[in-house]
């Protein structure tokens, strides 16, 4: 069923707003949960958010607080991490991660629900510099 693929990474400006994009096999768009993560050199990787296999349902963490949407794209296989004001602390190594297929979100990804996720892609860098 192949890998995700993310993309949008680089180096910002604090402030600017960022989107990052992550291709999702055809037979995973609508099958199952799909999740953002993130982690900052250093520390644990975690989750930012999450979005239903049909779209209709998204769930984020609590530091999220409206600067990161997710969105899906069903025709394109895509799924957004939308990013407004970026800090320096936002700088991190960026996934995306889907569960197997059939699986639905459960609501925020905890530390102890991101083995759930077993299809991960690459990553993608993000660097915020203020």
């Amino acid at each position: 069923q192949g890998q995700l693929a993310e993309s949008g990474g680089g180096s910002v400006q604090s402030g600017e707003p960022r989107q990052l994009r992550c291709a999702v096999p055809e037979s995973l768009t609508t099958t199952t949960c799909i999740g953002w993560f993130r982690q900052a050199a250093g520390k644990d990787r975690e989750g930012i958010a999450a979005i239903s296999p049909a779209g209709y349902n998204t769930y984020y963490a609590g530091f999220v607080r409206g600067r990161f949407v997710i969105a899906k794209d069903k025709a394109k296989n895509v799924v957004y991490l939308q990013i407004t004001s970026l800090k320096p602390e936002d700088t991190a190594m960026y996934y995306c991660a889907a569960k197997r297929p059939g699986r639905e979100c459960t609501g925020f990804i905890s530390p102890d629900e991101i083995h759930e996720f077993t299809i991960w892609g690459q990553g993608t860098q993000v660097t915020v510099s203020s």
